[in-house]
């Protein structure tokens, strides 16, 4: 790499660099104070200022496509007031190479976005909410304010808080249904672990009360101890009771594909996934419909200026994603399409503004 394409790259990296930590910062400030008013007896500020920089790749990661944007745009904007890219362009540097050194960051963020949106940010993400709900109900999750249900199978589950790696459960409450949809056996346990004993797995649950739905009565039974085999292991467990788009691309496509097995509704979660297996071209998209309006209509434009369309540029491309979401689900048209609308949309608008350049 010469020269000059090192420092058009470097420049705008550092742009990228200041971008992520202005958002990052103002996010975490956010997010902190909305944590606090979370607190109790057991989940204190100390737990809480844990728990946000646990999740904060997340946020991070969710971020990257508009710092890109940001960055573009301010690193070339610079460039542009202090006139060298006229003097590059002068000099016989096409604007071709010029757009490829801006991307030569981009490839990287996007890279790193696939790694954090994969492996770092979903684990950390998991156990944070783990330990957070552990936590704040004392080690004891006896209500039901938390959780989620899930159907498995003939049983529809609900699980109060999920320790660290999925292999213990807190409050857990079960509902067997028969063919007919009609109740047979409810059973609540404080806790449930994991047992694997070689080829056979299954949950031991402790403290049972247990009530069975006969034809003309009800049979109420309390056990210390009961077996519970059902086909949910700690892998299925991991991305349970965290929300789709909070969690990696391969555990969204697993569990799609289990809803769709169990014959419930997986659009949300192929929506999600689809939408975290292409951040990467969104955010290169974004930063093509950056790099053509710094060449193109933000050339002479002031600082603030560009800071003000690159705010609007990605609003617009926000609020174009979270529009065609629900729309897409109501439907049942294929979330493919719809996350790859705003990202067409993007290129096409960027390659037509350089084409005129």
């Amino acid at each position: 790499m010469g020269l000059l394409a090192r420092y058009v790259s470097k420049m705008v990296l550092g742009a990228m660099l200041v971008v992520l930590g202005v958002i990052a910062t103002i996010d975490l400030i956010f997010t902190l104070a909305d944590e606090l008013g979370s607190t109790n007896e057991f989940y204190t500020a100390a737990h809480a200022v844990m728990y946000v920089l646990m999740t904060m790749p997340t946020s991070v990661y969710e971020l990257l496509p508009y710092v890109a944007l940001g960055g573009a745009i301010i690193g070339l904007g610079v460039l542009a007031s202090s006139q060298e890219l006229l003097i590059m362009q002068s000099a016989g540097i096409k604007t071709t190479r010029l757009i490829y050194w801006v991307l030569l960051p981009v490839f990287g963020v996007m890279l790193f976005s696939l790694i954090l949106g994969e492996w770092v940010a979903p684990t950390l993400q998991q156990r944070a909410q783990s330990e957070r709900a552990v936590i704040m109900s004392g080690g004891q999750a006896i209500t039901s304010e938390g959780g989620q249900w899930r159907k498995i199978g003939n049983e529809f589950i609900h699980v109060n808080a999920i320790a660290p790696g999925g292999r213990e459960l807190f409050g857990v409450t079960v509902y067997e249904l028969d063919e007919q949809r009609r109740v047979l056996r409810s059973s609540f346990a404080q806790i449930a672990e994991y047992i694997d004993e070689g080829e056979q797995s299954y949950w031991r649950m402790h403290d049972v009360q247990e009530t069975l739905f006969g034809s003309d009565r009800l049979v109420a039974a309390d056990y210390p101890m009961y077996r519970w085999d059902i086909d949910m292991s700690p892998e299925l467990l991991s991305v349970l009771l965290v929300r789709p788009d909070r969690q990696s691309i391969s555990g969204l496509f697993r569990f799609a594909r289990y809803f769709d097995s169990e014959g419930l509704d997986s659009s949300s979660y192929y929506l999600a996934f689809w939408k975290k297996l292409m951040q990467p071209l969104a955010t290169l998209a974004l930063v093509v419909l950056a790099i053509s309006f710094v060449f193109g209509p933000l050339r002479e434009a002031t600082m603030g200026h560009r800071v003000f369309v690159a705010i609007a540029i990605a609003l617009g491309f926000t609020i174009a994603q979270r529009t065609l979401e629900p729309v897409t689900i109501l439907y049942g048209i294929n979330p493919f399409f719809a996350v790859l609308f705003p990202i067409l949309l993007c290129v096409l608008v960027g390659l037509y503004l350089l084409r005129r350049v």
